[in-house]
């Protein structure tokens, strides 16, 4: 069985300047191991954060219909007709 590592503030510190010394380098120089991120991180950070967008802004939209009155959708919809059709191309 691994021996356990008692916590930090639980570790009686030495007297000695020396010793304090000596624990603290321990200490921060401890290696811990970090868990593997659950996602795979694409080679572009951008890429990634795109794609967290995308998803994001689609679940968005759905709740954002879901909870908007009929009223409100059809004021939304006929400012959009109203602005696409105002366009002079």
């Amino acid at each position: 069985m691994p021996k356990r590592i008692k916590h930090p503030s639980k570790i009686k510190r030495p007297r000695d300047v020396n010793q304090l010394a000596h624990l603290l380098v321990e200490q921060s120089t401890e290696v811990v191991e970090s868990p593997q991120p659950s996602t795979p991180v694409p080679a572009s950070i951008s890429e990634y954060m795109a794609q967290i967008g995308r998803k994001g802004g689609q679940i968005g939209g759905k709740r954002r219909l879901a909870t908007m009155s009929e009223q409100k959708r059809k004021e939304i919809a006929a400012k959009a007709a109203k602005a696409r059709w105002s366009k002079k191309t």
